[in-house]
């Protein structure tokens, strides 16, 4: 970040990029309604939410007063969930089609025997999806033909009833184990991962377009009074944010003397994609927004969180850390340290709640608290101007894919 931006905060513009996520944005309003409430009383700061500005996007508005400073934020999230919608409406039939297709893809680039090198966590999670649709595919073979039996016990006719009776149970079963997804995540899971993987790496049309959308939305920012603009991008989010803050800086959008420009990326799943051999434009992304002095990046993750690659350099770790790199700043969320032994014991088996702790009350917080982050009266490269960067980290090149030219 530029010297010449103060480090402190009176008003802040922020903008949330969710990952793929198909549920109304509403649900990160009440998650930090409830979330900074708890934290505010542990940290003993003051923090209450309000209506969005009506912006054009769906939002709300913090005010704080913390170590005596009063600051205002504006926080949009940037909705991509009618993609993600849209993306989801499959068959049975072709959510086994995707499931065969993107295990395909990823076994016969590479992609996941390099990805295995990095995180078991994430590998595993993405495993999870095929293991659970296969064993329900399996269990309504084994139960269609005890039905098939049955029906053969009692002569020719009673074979073909049985047969029929069978395929009946066969897809009623299968129906209700889509219905009740809900709780198995199979469906979602697998749509998630074959969503990147359908273009090998590349983004489909529509989330371009969506993105181009999306950069708009924080350039206009970037010409008001705020002191910061700071782009939050979870999880699936965080690889579009950096693209959209490439396209942002490429274009000669951040002014020296405007806001200051933060990123903070969490619990990311980058390799995910960079990993695969047709993210040219994503791999491009990364190295040239890790060589940029326009904003500060700050990426961090936490090994209790199954569904990120913690502590992985995204940059690095797909193989175009240029030499003149600076970013990201990466450091952990340290779950088993900034959460009480109850509180861990009580999240450590619910691994997608974990993936949105980030966005949570910690009960025993040290530096990293994200109502402060987004709210407070620091700004981003500030808070963290001499942070270290976590040692644990994994700092070098594992992917195959490594071109940044299509």
């Amino acid at each position: 970040m530029s010297s010449s931006h103060p480090p402190k905060v009176s008003r802040r513009r922020v903008f949330y990029i969710p990952g793929y996520d198909p549920i109304h944005p509403r649900r990160y309003r009440e998650l930090y309604r409830r979330e900074g409430a708890a934290q505010a009383k542990v940290s003993g700061y003051k923090l209450a939410l309000k209506p969005g500005a009506g912006s054009g996007h769906y939002g709300w508005q913090v005010d704080t007063c913390i170590d005596g400073t009063d600051t205002h934020a504006d926080i949009e999230v940037l909705v991509w969930s009618d993609i993600v919608r849209d993306s989801m409406d499959a068959s049975i039939p072709g959510t086994y089609l995707q499931l065969l297709r993107t295990a395909w893809i990823y076994i016969t680039t590479g992609a996941l025997w390099r990805l295995m090198r990095l995180r078991k966590g994430p590998v595993l999670a993405a495993l999870y999806p095929v293991a659970m649709l296969l064993g329900q595919l399996l269990l309504a073979v084994v139960i269609w033909s005890l039905v098939a039996r049955l029906g053969a016990l009692t002569g020719t006719m009673g074979a073909w009833v049985g047969v029929a009776g069978g395929a009946v149970v066969f897809v009623a079963l299968l129906r209700w184990f889509k219905a009740k997804d809900g709780k198995f995540f199979a469906y979602y899971l697998m749509h998630d991962y074959a969503y990147s993987a359908a273009s090998r790496g590349a983004n489909p049309p529509a989330l371009e377009a969506r993105m181009s959308e999306f950069q708009n939305s924080i350039a206009a920012a970037l010409n008001t009074d705020a002191d910061e603009v700071l782009v939050v991008g979870h999880s699936s989010g965080a690889h579009l944010a950096v693209s959209i803050l490439a396209d942002l800086i490429r274009a000669r959008k951040v002014a020296p003397d405007g806001p200051a420009l933060g990123f903070l990326s969490l619990g990311q799943v980058v390799p995910m994609v960079s990993f695969l051999p047709a993210a040219h434009r994503l791999r491009a992304d990364l190295q040239y927004l890790s060589r940029r002095d326009e904003l500060t990046w700050v990426d961090v993750t936490a090994p209790g969180d199954g569904c990120a690659f913690a502590l992985c350099d995204p940059v690095a770790v797909s193989g175009v850390a240029p030499a003149d790199k600076r970013w990201p700043l990466v450091f952990s969320a340290a779950f088993t340290q900034t959460l009480s032994p109850e509180r861990w014991k009580a999240l450590r088996w619910r691994f997608f709640r974990l993936h949105f702790q980030y966005m949570c009350a910690f009960d025993r917080p040290k530096d990293y608290d994200y109502f402060q982050i987004t709210a407070g009266p620091l700004t981003l490269g500030a808070r963290y101007a001499d942070r270290p960067a976590s040692k644990s980290r994994i700092d070098h090149a594992v992917s195959k894919y490594t071109s940044v030219a299509a």
